[in-house]
């Protein structure tokens, strides 16, 4: 059995600075890329999301709903959905409307709280036995719903513009 290490090779514990000294710069800056966020991070995303899943829920889904509702409304009828017309109303603004408020993040706790209704309707009643990829979007919305419910809009909202800590200062 050959030995290729000579007799400097020892194994002498590395000292602390020594340790971090001999992590490469660009493992550390994934490091904090991965674990590390900012606030502006965390708003730039909340707008991102906002952004567009309200914009894609109010024209993909409640502008047609909104200009030709007759379809909508008498497949609720047609389901036996209870009260259609109040409740198809209730589905097309809060998809509309309530979508165009998330995007621009004004009154965004209520406007989720309605998509959320709304988009969990639509996954466990609407399409209860459809297959999960046609549940799939509703879902989706319903969870984007949920999280803008639970975490608010962000700094980069018309709420924090005309609601948040300085608008408090100036009306007291």
């Amino acid at each position: 059995m050959s030995q290729s290490s000579s007799a400097n090779d020892t194994l002498i514990p590395a000292t602390e600075s020594q340790q971090n000294s001999s992590v490469p710069q660009a493992a550390a800056g994934w490091r904090r890329l991965l674990t590390q966020t900012s606030p502006l991070g965390i708003d730039l995303g909340l707008l991102v999301v906002r952004a567009s899943f309200g914009l894609a829920l109010a024209l993909a889904h409640g502008y047609g709903k909104l200009v030709n509702p007759e379809r909508f409304l008498q497949g609720l009828t047609t389901r036996g959905f209870p009260l259609p017309g109040f409740f198809g109303w209730a589905a097309i603004v809060s998809e509309f409307v309530g979508g165009l408020l998330l995007a621009l993040g004004l009154l965004t706790r209520p406007a989720a709280a309605l998509v959320l209704v709304t988009l969990s309707v639509a996954a466990f009643d609407v399409h209860a036995d459809d297959p999960f990829k046609k549940k799939e979007l509703a879902l989706a919305y319903a969870v984007v719903g949920l999280a803008l419910l639970v975490t608010g809009a962000g700094r980069l909202s018309l709420d924090q513009h005309l609601f948040g800590p300085k608008h408090a200062k100036r009306n007291s």
